[in-house]
């Protein structure tokens, strides 16, 4: 029975998300609560489990594509378990004859040619392609890495890809299928055709140097056809200087500026002709456009509605960090682990706890209208994480609960976790007041945007060792962190904010206060 799979719900207010792996292929055979795609949604990388085993018959998007929430995402066979296992292995087997289409089609196996002296596997570090896609010859396929060099695999002839052999990271074998294609031709010629005759015209088409091109295409290499797809450019309406009409980088680069190209060579160029033609060129800077999409588009619509809703004002304070340090120096060698990292941040977020309790309302949230202001009952602090997938602001929940220890074992899961761009929806959703650590990149004043519908927001500067006064009038070497704060001026004034961050700045200079105020 074929079963239709929704996407779920994935989070408060996300209706839409972009398809940003794969993890399975068309024919898969998938167990229970196995991972078959990564997704991206505005607030975080999303891992989709399948919910129940069967052979996956049809995947609605393509890599890249925006997924509907409560619309199809795939398609799945739970009874086709065995239908599907002859097929399968079928095709993983090399030297079997091509199978034939009733169109008169015929299913071909791409053997994984010999790409360099000794290698004989690689990984395969991208699909430039998806099953079902239409592909012409020479264009590129995928991208391997061997322990050489990154080398782009092109398509030997035109077709359909109908399976994908390997997922991204796995490690492909040199003379065993890659992908399989389905490509019209005569039912006889394409039984004749033998698996040592592929690898022989693969070869070819990897060493295609020694090959006149083909009209209307054009001899280039990977990296020359990765440069042409960056500039937008048709790389068979480009004169190439090399033999046989070899394209260049240089040959691009002068076919973007306009200027006239070089008369093409019966003789194999010299290594220094290229060098000399571009030290003579200035090739053409050329603008890169790109979506903006995800966690960063996310940021930038977030952003915009706190600055053009909410009126700013930045307080700024410097704090000697001194003493607390040195407790935290003591402390961390004994309570540290794999799953508890004692840093500053726990001490930063304990304290602010405490302060926040004398002075609610910079724990609280205004409604759209500024009509009505809500205190909130738990202390939900947020932290800024610059992950692979851009700014995330995982929260603590409920800091005035917790201990630092139980505080810094949270903070380590959540940082691992936004780093890795895995955060679950419930980690970003409840924050009620945030801290943005600029001073781990160098930083030390900043004026942060306060992350909607928070009213406050502090930015820590990095610690410096500067020279201060003593009670006594004596110089001193000491730890300073300047912080920047950033309220919302319709529910805070001046006068809140420096007297709740004095009160902040006091726990964090004489640790046992903090200590004594903690029950």
């Amino acid at each position: 029975m074929i079963k239709d799979f929704i996407l779920p719900d994935i989070g408060e207010g996300v209706v839409e998300c972009e398809l940003v792996e794969w993890l399975v292929a068309e024919g898969d055979t998938v167990a229970e609560d196995q991972p078959v795609c990564d997704v991206m949604t505005d607030k975080a990388l999303v891992q989709i489990p399948a919910p129940f085993a069967g052979v996956i018959s049809k995947l609605y998007y393509a890599k890249g594509d925006i997924a509907k929430v409560h619309a199809p995402l795939y398609a799945v066979d739970i009874g086709g378990e065995a239908e599907a296992s002859a097929p399968a292995a079928a095709v993983q087997t090399p030297t079997a004859a091509p199978a034939v289409a009733a169109s008169g089609a015929a299913v071909e196996e791409f053997l994984l040619p010999d790409i360099g002296e000794g290698i004989v596997e690689c990984e395969l570090v991208e699909w430039l392609v998806a099953e079902g896609d239409m592909v012409v010859e020479d264009q590129p396929i995928a991208d391997v890495m061997t322990d050489k060099a990154l080398v782009q695999i092109p398509a030997i002839k035109p077709g359909k890809i109908v399976k994908l052999h390997y997922r991204k990271g796995q490690l492909a074998k040199v003379h065993a299928p890659l992908y399989a294609i389905e490509v019209e031709g005569a039912a006889g010629a394409v039984v004749a055709s033998h698996a040592g005759t592929q690898v022989a015209s693969q070869a070819a088409a990897c060493n295609a140097a020694v090959t006149p091109v083909a009209q209307g295409k054009a001899l280039a290499s990977p990296a020359v056809r990765r440069l042409a797809r960056s500039l937008d450019v048709d790389l068979s309406k480009v004169p190439g200087s090399g033999k046989h009409g070899r394209v260049y980088k240089e040959d691009v680069q002068r076919f973007v500026s306009g200027q006239p190209a070089v008369q093409a060579s019966a003789q194999p160029q010299t290594a220094t002709a290229p060098v000399a033609a571009a030290a003579a060129v200035a090739p053409a800077a050329a603008d890169t456009v790109v979506a903006i999409r995800g966690v960063q588009a996310a940021m930038a619509r977030q952003m915009m509605d706190s600055v053009s809703s909410i009126p700013h004002f930045t307080y700024c304070e410097e704090i000697d960090l001194t003493d607390l340090i040195a407790l935290r120096e003591a402390m961390k060698t004994k309570y540290s682990s794999d799953e508890l990292k004692l840093t500053m941040m726990p001490f930063f977020m304990k304290s602010m706890s405490l302060a926040l309790k004398q002075f609610p309302v910079l724990n609280s949230q205004v409604n759209a209208d500024c009509t009505e202001l809500t205190y909130k009952s738990s202390h939900n602090i947020g932290m800024a994480v610059d992950s692979k997938v851009g700014l995330l602001v995982p929260n603590v929940k409920d800091v005035q609960n917790k201990s630092i220890l139980e505080v810094a074992a949270e903070i380590t899961r959540l940082t691992d976790s936004a780093r890795s761009g895995r955060v679950a929806p419930a980690d970003i959703k409840g924050g009620t007041i945030s801290i943005s650590n600029i001073g781990a990149l160098g930083g030390t004043v900043a004026t942060p945007i306060i992350n909607k519908p928070e009213v406050a927001i502090v930015a820590l500067g990095k610690v410096q060792t500067l020279p201060r006064f003593a009670a006594d009038g004596s110089v001193q070497a000491r730890k300073i962190m300047q912080v920047s704060w950033s309220g919302d001026h319709r529910v805070i004034d001046g006068g809140t904010i420096a007297r709740f961050c004095n009160l902040w700045k006091q726990y964090l200079e004489n640790p046992q206060e903090m200590l004594l105020a903690m029950h």
